[in-house]
């Protein structure tokens, strides 16, 4: 599959990940609520950047996706993750790939915080 469609169809993917994990008892609530605290900032009108400029709109949005997908797929068990993925094992490791990359300037630590991972002590 190539790149371009690969990424036309990671939104879909993303949000029934996102859908599934949400209402999967293993998974820990601090995920839960930054799952539902990044769908509420990108569903709200107001965003740090305003969407209305173009490409540098989207820039907030795509960062703050990436800090939390990274988180998600960082401190949730593949197993779930995979059990709720509706493409393939290595489109969701590419996915992690991209995410790593963009988001890699938020400590460790902090995701670890926000999603209840072993560090979060």
């Amino acid at each position: 599959m190539g790149r371009a469609k690969e990424l036309l169809f990671l939104l879909p993917r993303l949000a029934r990940l996102i859908a599934g994990v949400i209402g999967d008892a293993s998974v820990p609530r601090s995920a839960k609520i930054a799952l539902g605290a990044v769908l509420l900032y990108l569903a709200s009108p107001i965003d740090v950047i305003p969407d209305f400029i173009p490409f540098v709109g989207w820039l907030d949005d795509v960062l703050l996706v990436a800090v939390v997908v990274d988180g998600l797929l960082s401190f949730v068990d593949r197993a779930v993750l995979l059990r709720y993925w509706p493409g393939s094992p290595a489109s969701l490791d590419t996915t992690a790939g991209v995410a790593r990359q963009i988001a890699r300037w938020v400590p460790r630590r902090l995701k670890a915080r926000i999603f209840g991972g072993p560090l979060a002590r």
